[in-house]
């Protein structure tokens, strides 16, 4: 089995109580939620957006 570790950024969302969290090096990977727990929780499958 093959394992690959991404880079994961969460920040605080500016205009919002939660926070948002993305991964610089895969398109269309990204999350939200009220807790850091909760954006944090990306999706292993990028959405497709052509």
């Amino acid at each position: 089995m093959t394992f690959y570790h991404f880079e994961i950024v969460v920040e605080k969302e500016s205009d919002d109580v939660g926070y948002a969290a993305y991964s610089p090096t895969l398109p269309g990977c990204f999350s939200n939620g009220k807790t850091i727990e909760e954006a944090g929780g990306i999706s292993a499958k990028p959405s497709n957006s052509t």
